[in-house]
């Protein structure tokens, strides 16, 4: 039966009204009037978030933290208790209450008819609940023969799907909980008092339809599977946590809010997040999880938990490596999470990923593939899903295979520039040989692939050529409509962007404008291009430090940020005297690596920038220099590093130093989760320090705008304003070149 999800004693962690204004936003949340229509109706309290616990990493299933302490989860009864306690905090934080299951349903059968092939075809009204208020629409087609069939189980509009499934022996049921057709607000009328969200009531709505599947001959309703894509994937792991009946659930492409942690899948990745969803789909969720966006690392529960509701049972997590509603690599990071628990419960093979090639779309072959893991798992005969894990993840192994590594002296700037950048070099591994190449244009994205990552046109205003340069990589140049033919050089920006896997360069999910194109349209020529792993290039991390087990990930980004800046050179209508670097996230650690490294970087730019290494040492607080190591293994050396983050090689105010007297601007979001106000006000002060010691005071700029980090249009106004005021944006004759 359904489970009665529990309230729990989270609601210690709130401030009320009366204490926090009334129904104050903490400054952080964006205005959203129907956010603000429920704190007012409601009188919820904002959630006092200094009491609440860090944990910027995912939460490990089996080691939870509870009241500040570890526990151990180490028994299938043990497991049992904190399934109890993780639905709790579901309930409370995300997805809403959700009352006992009813035992009192009346099926009305609205229609049956035979096809010719002796297929049934029924439609059915479900009523339930106290005063029998709640309705359910569901049609089932069954197969000819005597049964009983196994059961996939879908909503309304994968109609398609349910063909596809009858076709390969299954009782198809399919049931009015999607956007096409929807029974489910009709349960509010018996049960008022309870908040649960529409896709967990849509989810519930699912185990409705097993009541009555469990009074048809025809059907084997302990062999039922449940799926949906999207939004739907998103309800049926709800229905599969609310209801242990269902054999298996297949989530297809579910993202934020379904199968992939919020932590590892926000803005700062140029992703969905939880301020888009909650802003766009309030009712979709309970409207408190809106309260994390921007903290994601303070909610109690995360959606990898969601998964795990499923175990010990089979699951299948559905992504496609270009779906723009996903992040691949924060779906890998929840299967590694999600996995212990299928260990413990006697069930190692129940949970996979399958990977899709393409964007969020699926197909007839993606249905069929789905059948033929549903076919193994029932016992049918068909196909399992391998897991594959393509994104670098095992920092142990690599630690254990990489051997005894050199000690790479500790850098001090009376050192001079070549032994920093030989400490550079040590960090980021033993590069393989490369050589300089000229521009060319055999292997030019075609327009199918720039359709997919959803810059087929250059924008209104703009003009866009596209160069393949250095290791066969494609850079889109994008620059004011007519630069190239003006006979004149504008100043250009290299951009280096954050982990945005699934669309490279670009964001897949933005308030306004694509930062590339704001850029280009304050007049820079902007040189864009996928960073290895992202966009077209997701492939290319797969096996990466088993053909370079001496070199790094971040050391093949900057090899081709190198290599891009060789291909500006090139470029009649960029000013090689004011090539600008900007970077965001991710993108402003490597931006500052390159600064450091290659000479012809004329100014520096950095938005929502990392903690130097020795100021982040607060794991839970930021996830710490390990997000970059063990996390990422984007630069794994640095993992040997944690916990004596001071012995690093060199610091990242250093690497600012040494920029001197050339522009710097950085963008701090008062509220980035990653780098608190207190150590970034030492990172601040160090590096302005630094620059009035070379007389060059002012050219170092800092704006704190009052927000978190994000990169929004404001954001980008304040990043362009910084540049502009530092000799950034103004278009003047070309004067000439110089090298590295």
């Amino acid at each position: 039966m359904m489970l009665s999800v529990f309230l729990i004693c989270a609601m210690h962690w709130t401030v009320s009204a009366a204490d926090a204004g009334t129904n104050a936003l903490p400054a952080l949340v964006a205005e959203n009037a129907d956010f603000k229509a429920y704190l007012e109706k409601s009188g919820e309290p904002t959630p006092d978030f200094d009491a609440m616990p860090s944990e910027a990493p995912i939460p490990p299933v089996l080691h939870p933290l509870v009241d500040g302490a570890r526990k151990n989860i180490d028994t299938p009864e043990a497991w049992r208790a904190e399934r109890a306690r993780l639905m709790g905090l579901l309930s409370h934080w995300i997805i809403g209450s959700v009352p006992p299951a009813p035992d009192n349903l009346k099926v009305t059968v609205l229609s049956e008819e035979t096809e010719a092939d002796g297929t049934r075809v029924r439609e059915v009204e479900l009523r339930f609940g106290p005063e029998h208020k709640a309705h359910l629409w569901a049609q089932l087609y069954i197969p000819a023969g005597p049964g009983p069939f196994p059961v996939f189980m879908t909503q309304d509009n994968h109609r398609g799907w349910a063909m596809i499934a009858l076709r390969r022996g299954y009782l198809a049921c399919v049931y009015a909980g999607a956007d096409t057709r929807d029974d489910t607000d009709s349960f509010m009328e018996d049960w008022p008092d309870h908040e649960w969200s529409r896709l967990c009531r849509r989810g519930g709505a699912a185990g409705r339809c097993l009541d009555y599947l469990e009074t048809v001959p025809e059907a084997d309703a302990q062999k039922a599977v449940l799926t949906g894509h999207s939004r739907n994937g998103k309800s049926s792991l709800m229905g599969s946590a609310l209801d242990e009946r269902f054999a298996a659930v297949i989530s297809s492409s579910s993202g934020v809010g379904g199968s992939v942690a919020s932590r590892y899948c926000g803005e700062h990745h140029f992703a969905e997040g939880i301020e888009n969803i909650t802003r766009a789909f309030i009712v979709w969720f309970h409207p408190r999880w809106r309260f994390f966006a921007g903290r994601e690392h303070k909610a109690p529960v995360d959606l990898h938990n969601l998964v795990a509701m499923s175990a010990p049972r089979p699951c299948l997590l559905s992504i496609a490596h270009n779906d723009d509603v996903e992040h691949g690599w924060a779906m890998q990071k929840t299967w590694l999470s999600v996995k212990p628990a299928y260990d413990l419960l006697g069930a190692p093979d129940n949970l996979a990923i399958l990977w899709r090639p393409g964007n969020h779309d699926t197909s007839p072959a993606t249905i069929e593939r789905y059948l033929d893991w549903s076919d193994y798992h029932l016992g049918r005969g068909g196909r399992d899903v391998k897991t594959e894990l393509p994104y670098p993840w095992d920092w142990d192994g690599w630690r254990a295979g990489a051997g005894d590594l050199p000690e790479i002296p500790k850098w001090t700037q009376d050192a001079g520039m070549d032994a920093l950048h030989a400490a550079m070099g040590a960090m980021l591994g033993e590069a393989p040989p490369v050589a300089k190449v000229p521009n060319m244009t055999y292997g030019k994205n075609p327009d199918y692939i720039q359709l997919q990552m959803s810059r087929l046109e250059p924008g209104a205003g703009l003009e866009r050529e596209t160069v393949v340069f250095g290791e066969y990589v494609n850079g889109d140049i994008y620059a004011p409509k007519g630069t190239a033919e003006s006979g004149r050089a504008v100043p250009a920006i290299l951009w280096m962007p954050p982990q945005g896997l699934p669309e490279g360069y670009g964001a897949s999910y933005r308030r306004g404008e694509q930062v590339f194109r704001t850029m280009a349209r304050a007049g820079y020529a902007v040189f864009c291009f996928d960073p290895v792993g992202t966009g077209r290039r997701y492939q290319e991390v797969d096996g990466f430090y088993e053909r370079h087990p001496k070199w790094s990930v971040m050391g093949k980004m900057l090899r081709d940020a190198r290599a891009a800046l060789d291909a500006m050179e090139a470029v009649p209508y960029i000013d090689q005297d004011r090539i600008w670097v900007v970077g965001y996230a991710q993108g402003a650690l490597l931006a500052l690596h390159l600064a450091a490294l290659d000479g012809r970087v004329d100014g520096t730019a950095l938005v929502a920038p990392a903690l130097p290494f020795r100021l982040d040492t607060d794991e839970m607080e930021t996830g710490g220099v390990k997000r970059w190591a063990q996390e990422s293994m984007l630069l794994p050396r640095l993992g040997l590093y944690a916990g004596n983050e001071a012995a690093a090689p060199y610091d990242l105010d250093g690497l600012c130093a040494v920029l001197a007297p050339k522009p710097l601007v950085m963008v701090h979001p008062t509220f980035d989760r990653f780098a608190p106000a207190a150590p970034f006000a030492q990172f601040r002060d160090s590096v302005a320090a630094a620059y009035e010691k070379a007389g060059a005071g002012k050219q170092f700029a800092v704006a704190e705008p009052p927000t978190y980090n994000h990169f929004d249009e404001s954001t980008q106004r304040v990043l362009l304003e910084q540049m502009a005021a530092l000799g950034g944006a103004k278009p003047v004759r070309r004067t000439g070149g110089k090298g590295n």
